[in-house]
């Protein structure tokens, strides 16, 4: 009688949960129309720094790296890439980040931690927000440091 007991119990609840099959099916489709891990191409453009490129190599377990194409000293490309990470959300977002040197204006530089959110669109495509934090502290500014924002477009590169 008591294992019967148990047994009506489970049912009962497991009539009240949502399917579960479904849950994993959708959960498997965001998972493939947000494939982050591959090599993607970022153009950004930040206020008081115009236009910039770089290569975002994202690898599995949320590990990656950024190699700058044009911002390096004389709009040069990097010599080397730098440490990045990236997270896939639940809510169809990405983000990305690493900490980077950019050119601030037309006389200096600055490091920083560079910032990427958006949103995976079709054709194997990004777009959303940055935003550069600097390290040179700044009492003005809501954050304290020096920053800046704008905007980027990520296209997938594909190995041809």
């Amino acid at each position: 009688m008591r294992h019967l007991l148990l047994c009506l119990a489970l049912l009962i609840l497991a009539a009240g949960l949502p399917d579960s099959s479904r849950w994993v099916r959708a959960r498997a489709e965001i998972a493939d129309q947000m494939n982050l891990v591959g090599r993607w191409r970022v153009k950004f453009n930040l206020s008081g720094t115009g236009e910039k490129n770089l290569v975002f190599e994202a690898r599995p377990g949320g590990a990656g790296s950024f190699l700058l194409l044009d911002a390096a000293p004389d709009n040069k490309p990097a010599v080397a890439p730098v440490s990045a990470a990236w997270l896939e959300s639940t809510n169809n977002r990405v983000s990305f980040s690493g900490e980077v040197e950019l050119p601030i204006g037309t006389c200096c530089r600055e490091i920083g931690t560079l910032v990427f959110k958006g949103k995976p669109a079709p054709s194997d495509s990004m777009a959303g927000k940055t935003v550069f934090i600097g390290a040179t502290e700044d009492e003005e500014n809501f954050n304290g440091f020096r920053s800046s924002t704008g905007s980027f477009t990520a296209t997938r590169i594909t190995d041809k």
